[in-house]
């Protein structure tokens, strides 16, 4: 919504009652200019706060081209966690004046219509799960999405947004920042308070992809979120010796039989709730793929657990970079030892 001298509305002039907290760290302004546009046209839905870790001369640019369309402001320094997207989330929610929240990672695009029914769902609601899918989707964007796909076909995926009500945030004291898989401890801790958490799966919101040498250096680390799901840990690590034996015992039919699984369970997840308009049905092809990467990521991220006591995270806090846990204890279970150590 524009004014009659064609200047955007000021920040806290959104059509709808609900905010926006938007935790960034850049290194690099390769993508300006398209987020630029993205919250121009954002800012007629939402009012928009973004925490920004960039060092000072991206931080100030950003400043002078969000000016009247964004709170934008530096990450509080009290905050001391390690994890720094959890500090900006802290310090985003600090400044939210509405009830119903939305906090997305710099890559998340919504539309008028997802953000609308986020808003609807947390009336009755204190946890909205969306449903991330990327668009464009080059070739590694097709294979992550397989990723996607299996845990639709089990349940429901890890998207890099959330709708919260602020009361219940507030309710709970924030949650861990001294973690790595930071959306499943938000998702723990609403749960572990009570809340309720939704999971439409037909709610889709559109995630840029990363570049593919971002792709690449994310497979251990995501591999490493696992160990917060010991079950989910344990059938991945099984992966690799079960392939072995088949090969061993030269029974390639079971490898098949296996690849077919992956790539029906895959299936199955692309064709709920109407996912097949936004999922490709090549991405289901590489579910077998993924699920060896998976695997043998696995071993390598339980290989940093002890020998690190974690996995670097380079979004850490002041204190510098930390090997990080994959996730935090139930709330209100002891954190002794789970603290990451600082690495070098």
């Amino acid at each position: 919504m524009t004014t009659s001298g064609g200047r955007l509305p000021e920040a806290g002039r959104a059509t709808a009652d609900i905010d926006y907290v938007l935790p960034l760290r850049w290194h690099d302004d390769a993508g300006l200019a398209e987020l630029t546009g993205y919250l121009h046209s954002l800012s007629r839905h939402a009012r928009i706060v973004v925490v920004d870790g960039s060092p000072p001369p991206l931080f100030e640019r950003h400043a002078r081209l969000w000016r009247g369309i964004a709170e934008h402001v530096r990450p509080d320094d009290d905050p001391t966690v390690a994890n720094g997207k959890v500090a900006g989330v802290l310090t985003g929610m600090r400044r939210a004046r509405s009830e119903h929240v939305v906090i997305a990672d710099d890559d998340v695009r919504y539309d008028a219509d997802a953000l609308a029914r986020v808003h609807a769902l947390l009336d009755h609601a204190d946890l909205v799960r969306p449903q991330n899918h990327f668009h464009p989707l080059p070739w590694h964007a097709r294979w992550d999405t397989a990723r996607t796909l299996l845990n639709r076909g089990l349940g429901a995926d890890y998207p890099g947004t959330f709708g919260v009500r602020r009361s219940t945030f507030e309710k709970m004291g924030g949650y861990d920042g001294d973690v790595l898989f930071e959306n499943l401890e938000l998702i723990r801790t609403v749960r572990a308070h009570g809340g309720r958490e939704v999971r439409p799966l037909d709610l889709y919101v559109r995630r840029l992809p990363p570049g593919t040498r971002r792709f690449w250096s994310q497979r251990v680390r995501q591999a490493y979120d696992d160990l917060a799901q010991p079950a989910r840990m344990a059938v991945f690590l099984a992966v690799l010796p079960c392939v072995g034996a088949a090969l061993w015992r030269r029974r390639p039919e079971l490898l098949a039989a296996g690849a077919a699984a992956a790539v029906g369970l895959a299936e199955i997840g692309r064709r709920r709730a109407g996912g097949r308009r936004v999922f490709p049905a090549t991405a289901a092809l590489f579910a077998p793929v993924w699920v060896l990467e998976r695997a043998t990521c696995s071993w390598a991220a339980l290989a940093a657990r002890f020998a690190l006591g974690g996995v670097p995270y380079a979004g850490a806090a002041p204190a510098g970079r930390r090997a990080l846990d994959a996730a935090a204890p139930p709330p209100g279970h002891s954190r002794q030892g789970r603290r990451g150590t600082v690495l070098g």
